[in-house]
């Protein structure tokens, strides 16, 4: 039925307005809302992570030297360190970081744990562009101070701390000096990372190390497995009760092969070249028994019985290749951030790698240059490349710019002579030609002759070859302007001799 009294327009125009208002009111409401979602998108962290086992070789050093355990320690890709020991959530311009335990970190209170910004732990500088291209004692040194300076006010700031060179915060700056390091990675939440930085941040963080039952490997697979119950486990018998290094990133691999939606990859970052010496594989406890000859020598003389149980136990349970890891499941890195996702494609898998075909090419590329630079240059003058670094560092100071670039001052005939050691600086300007050229030619020599685990990824490499081929260049440039001078001072004193 139709209404139609004398009030009629006026209560249209009314529900008319009311609807109008209404509707702006909606909208109002849905900007409102559009916008808090937008800025929330711009401002939270990234809906994901990753969390990985870090597996660092062994070096020629104290218990390690018998034991060849190597260590362990928790990389991040969604958790930064807020302090070395309080931990949050990473920016979207941040790479993640690494926590790790030791027997005594060193600080004035004994810590359990510290948390660095993951290049710090690879390089020792915060941007990797400037990251150390050789590793020397010298060089780690400078990048530890920088690191204290920067880092650890209030927690290091006089000694023994920030003298002793058994402090072992030293140990978690700059790792790649001093040895290779794998890390085997898995996909996480963010609202797992969320937990662990609460977890981690309300706990007391006070040191109970114990080599037993306390020890490195034992603290990462308490942290792996607070995201992933029973990931990382021990193996008893091969480790003889303990946990060891090797023992937890099998298990853990073995996890994320058996569950594809971890999206299970290995990270590869090869000992820096210098003058420290070269680490070596880590072993579990009856591999270390079998192939250590000094082991098993003792034990064949007196504990012959027991030779055969060791040998089976490694043979039958214990093996396991961190390389052949790698090389099944690789992920690139990009300058210290990994990709997303492990290269699974064979082609793609020999790029990040690298064919034995690849790296023969590369070896005969490289002698035809050591044979260059014999012709073109008067070498019997020079120190021998085989020893070239180990010279430069024992005559040269090395320093560090603002940006934590690494350089060498060498004493010359007139005037001290500079030469970058850093990535981004090694052809700069201020950078000796000359030196830089001859320091690439010796350290590319070094990679190529490295075992596989010593090596560096295909991409890196060919980064650092790019490198050596553009100091050629210049340093050849730089001979022929030699030669035309010489020349025309020829033609100078030949002209002068015919006016005599």
């Amino acid at each position: 039925m139709e209404f139609r009294g004398p009030g009629a327009g006026a209560v249209a125009r009314k529900f008319a307005n009311g609807s109008d208002l209404l509707q702006r009111a909606l909208a109002k409401g849905l900007f409102s809302l559009a916008l808090t979602l937008v800025l929330a998108c711009l401002t939270c962290p990234r809906a994901w992570g990753d969390v990985g086992i870090v597996l660092n070789e062994s070096m020629d050093t104290s218990l390690d030297r018998i034991s060849g355990t190597g260590h362990s320690a928790v990389y991040f890709s969604g958790i930064c360190p807020e302090s070395p020991v309080r931990l949050r959530l990473c920016r979207e311009d941040e790479n993640g970081s690494v926590m790790s335990n030791y027997i005594n970190i060193g600080e004035e209170l004994r810590f359990e744990w510290n948390i660095v910004p993951l290049n710090i732990y690879l390089y020792g500088v915060e941007d990797p562009r400037f990251r150390p291209l050789f590793g020397s004692f010298k060089i780690k040194s400078l990048l530890e101070e920088r690191y204290r300076t920067n880092y650890l006010s209030g927690y290091c700031d006089g000694p023994p701390c920030s003298t002793s060179n058994k402090a072992e915060w030293r140990e978690m700056v700059a790792a790649t000096l001093v040895r290779s390091i794998y890390i085997f990675v898995i996909d996480t939440t963010v609202e797992q990372d969320r937990e662990l930085i609460t977890q981690f941040n309300w706990s007391p963080n006070e040191n109970h190390f114990n080599g037993i039952t306390r020890n490195c490997a034992d603290f990462t697979k308490r942290v792996i497995n607070t995201y992933f119950p029973h990931a990382a486990n021990t193996d008893y018998i091969n480790d003889f009760g303990m946990t060891s290094p090797k023992a937890i990133a099998r298990s853990f691999a073995r996890y994320g092969v058996r569950n594809p939606e971890s999206n299970f990859r290995v990270l590869h970052f090869a000992q820096v070249p210098g003058t420290i010496k070269r680490s070596r594989d880590v072993r579990s406890g009856t591999e270390q028994l079998y192939r250590s000859k000094k082991l098993l020598i003792p034990m064949l003389i007196f504990a012959d019985y027991g030779v055969p149980a060791v040998a089976a136990s490694y043979l039958l349970t214990g093996r396991f290749s961190p390389q052949r890891e790698f090389e099944k499941h690789p992920a690139e890195d990009e300058n210290g951030r990994e990709k997303r996702g492990p290269v699974k494609a064979q082609k793609e898998q020999a790029a990040v790698v690298g064919s034995s075909a690849e790296w023969k090419r590369y070896r005969q590329e490289l002698n035809s240059l050591l044979e260059e630079r014999d012709t073109a240059e008067n070498t019997g003058e020079q120190v021998d490349l085989k020893r070239f670094f180990k010279y430069v560092n024992k005559v040269g100071t090395p320093r560090m710019d603002i940006d934590g670039a690494l350089w060498m001052e060498i004493p010359g005939k007139g005037q001290p002579l500079h030469v970058g050691l850093s990535a981004n600086n090694i052809l700069g300007q201020g950078s000796d030609t000359q030196l830089a050229y001859s320091l690439l030619l010796w350290r590319t020599n070094g990679v190529l002759k490295s075992p596989k685990h010593g090596r560096e990824t295909m991409p890196e490499f060919e980064e650092h070859w790019e490198l050596l081929q553009q100091a050629r260049m210049e340093n050849a440039m730089i001979l022929a302007r030699g030669r035309m001078t010489d020349e025309g001072n020829l033609r100078g004193d030949a002209s002068a001799g015919n006016d005599d």
